[in-house]
């Protein structure tokens, strides 16, 4: 704990103060408003105004079974050449979270990249477990490989990322449409993602609680997400456990010291590197998880975010090349 830089250990004194009851005893509902209440105190300490975009707008995407879903696209600037797109999805341990949640990472990452943000706001266990979210996920980029280039889109240099439960579903979509032989993806972004639902790697005791995610909390989400009757080494659930990594998108990983998913994080960028993926893994050592949402308090936020923009625009101008 002493390691961490002064602000964040402030950050997690005050959370502290108003700890969540026992998970077991927590409802989603009960979990939700007190999650939207703690953002809503926080926003004016962690977050800095939304960043001014050429134009927002929320679109209507359809899904695998006809169900509408909500996703919201950032364009950062006026442009006469069509724009590479990135497709953001949100984390929240598949229970919370949603395009407003992160609207103003989203907004901050269109402006550093130069490119299109599509923000999806798939469906949220438990009202809609696995492989819902995925298969929503899918759905936009699918929608977004036909229709983006109405929109100033470059249906061509396609990139997928995501937090926590959304760097899950953004290298689960990377498996699915190489599967599926659907859009190819350039790049996969994937911020201190969940890898394994077996959750059997030791940062998840080591960093089990104090550090904002817990152990705890982990079980709950995930408990909420998968019927008990889900392999817990499904590829879509568990990217970690597949068969074959073979033939995805080139990744960058980022995982924080201490989060109790920064082993499976750290062995997801080895299983790749195994599998020949091209692979940028950097591990923030002292920062916790959700640090990708504190901009305005820590440096190594920024850090993340220029190197998320740098990697992307690389990929978006080595499409071009080739």
């Amino acid at each position: 704990m002493a390691s961490l830089p002064f602000k964040l250990r402030l950050l997690l004194w005050a959370t502290a103060l108003r700890p969540v009851p026992p998970m077991h005893k927590v409802s989603v509902e009960k979990f939700r408003n007190y999650n939207r209440k703690s953002l809503e105190q926080l926003d004016k300490l962690v977050q800095y105004p939304p960043m001014e975009m050429h134009r927002v707008e929320d679109v209507s995407i359809p899904t695998a079974d006809g169900t509408p879903i909500k996703a919201r696209l950032y364009t950062p600037v006026k442009s006469v050449e069509p724009l590479p797109l990135m497709l953001f999805f949100h984390g929240g341990g598949y229970v919370i979270g949603s395009v407003e949640s992160h609207d103003k990472q989203c907004r901050r990452l269109a402006a550093k990249a130069g490119c299109l943000v599509l923000s999806v706001d798939y469906r949220l266990a438990p009202e809609y477990r696995f492989p819902t979210a995925p298969e929503d996920c899918y759905a936009a980029l699918c929608w977004a490989y036909e229709h983006i280039a109405a929109y100033g889109g470059d249906p061509q240099r396609l990139a997928t990322c995501g937090d926590s439960a959304g760097g899950n579903l953004a290298t689960v979509v990377a498996m699915m449409s190489r599967d599926r032989k659907g859009p190819t993806i350039c790049q996969q972004v994937l911020i201190y993602p969940v890898t394994d639902a077996t959750m059997s790697f030791p940062s998840i005791k080591t960093n089990a609680k104090g550090y904002l995610l817990s152990q705890e909390m982990m079980e709950w989400f995930l408990n909420h997400y998968r019927d008990p009757k889900t392999d817990l080494k499904d590829p879509y659930l568990s990217p970690y456990w597949a068969s074959d990594h073979s033939q995805l998108p080139p990744a960058y990983i980022a995982t924080a010291g201490y989060d109790p998913l920064h082993d499976e994080g750290e062995a997801y960028a080895q299983k790749l590197r195994d599998a020949g993926v091209p692979v940028q893994y950097r591990s923030f050592k002292n920062m916790v998880h959700v640090f990708f949402q504190l901009p305005k308090l820590l440096k190594e936020c920024r850090e993340l975010e220029d190197d998320i923009a740098k990697v992307l625009q690389a990929a978006f101008s080595a499409k071009v090349l080739s």
